[in-house]
C-alpha cells in the first residue's frame, strides 16, 4: 500500500513539472528595435532627440507567466547619435556621460508585476556609475504565433522618464543655463527575432 502511494505521489510530481513554465531565451531583432531619448532645450521651446544605436539585451520570457520574465540591458554609452556629430562629442566627454570612465548604461530586471492587463518591470538602472531603482509599464505591441515551425515574434513598448542630475551628469549651458532641461523622456522600441518556442 505505502508502495502504490508513493507511485502515485511520484506520478503526481512528474504531472506537475510538465505543466510547470520556464523562462526561455529569447533573440532581440536589434536592427529594428530603439532605444530613443528625448530631452527638452530652451525652456521647453524643443527637444533634441536621439538615440543609442548598440545595445545588448538578454530577455529570458515566459510565455504562460510573463512575471517570471527576465532582462539584462546593456547600452553602449559611446554610440550616442543626436544626428549632429559635433553635439555627441560633446555628451561623449566628462562634461556629461564621461565615456571612458562610464562606457556602458545598463539595466537589470528585478522583477516584472501584472495587475489586471498592465504591466510594470521593475529593476537597478545604472549610468554614469550611478544605480538607482526604477520602475515603468511597459505594453506587449504585438504577439504573432506561426503554429506550424512553433515560432514566436514579440513587440515591446515602454516611455519612461528619468531626471539626469539623479545620476551626477549636471552640465548646464555656460550662457544660458536652463537651456539643457533635466529630464529625459526615454522610449524603447523591441522587437523580437522569430524565437522556437516548444
Amino acid at each position: 500500500m505505502k508502495s502504490l502511494s508513493l507511485i502515485f505521489l511520484l506520478f503526481g510530481l512528474f504531472n506537475a513539472s510538465l505543466l510547470t513554465s520556464e523562462p526561455k531565451p529569447i533573440r532581440i531583432d536589434v536592427n529594428h528595435s530603439n532605444i530613443g531619448f528625448a530631452v527638452p532645450i530652451a525652456g521647453g521651446l524643443s527637444k533634441v532627440r536621439g538615440k543609442f544605436s548598440e545595445f545588448k539585451m538578454e530577455l529570458n520570457y515566459d510565455d504562460k507567466d510573463i512575471t517570471k520574465s527576465t532582462v539584462d540591458v546593456k547600452i553602449t554609452v559611446k554610440s550616442i547619435d543626436t544626428g549632429i556629430n559635433q553635439r555627441d562629442e560633446h555628451l561623449r566627454t566628462a562634461d556629461f556621460f564621461d565615456v571612458e570612465k562610464y562606457p556602458e548604461i545598463t539595466f537589470k530586471s528585478k522583477r516584472v508585476i501584472k495587475n489586471g492587463k498592465k504591466l510594470t518591470l521593475v529593476g537597478d538602472f545604472t549610468m554614469h556609475g550611478v544605480t538607482k531603482e526604477i520602475s515603468f509599464p511597459f505594453t506587449i505591441t504585438g504577439r504573432q504565433f506561426e503554429e506550424k515551425e512553433k515560432l514566436l515574434t514579440l513587440g515591446f513598448l515602454a516611455d519612461l522618464t528619468i531626471n539626469r542630475r539623479d545620476f551626477g551628469i549636471n552640465y548646464q549651458h555656460q550662457s544660458v543655463p536652463n537651456f539643457i532641461g533635466d529630464l529625459v523622456e526615454i522610449e524603447l522600441s523591441i522587437i523580437t527575432r522569430a524565437n522556437k518556442i516548444e
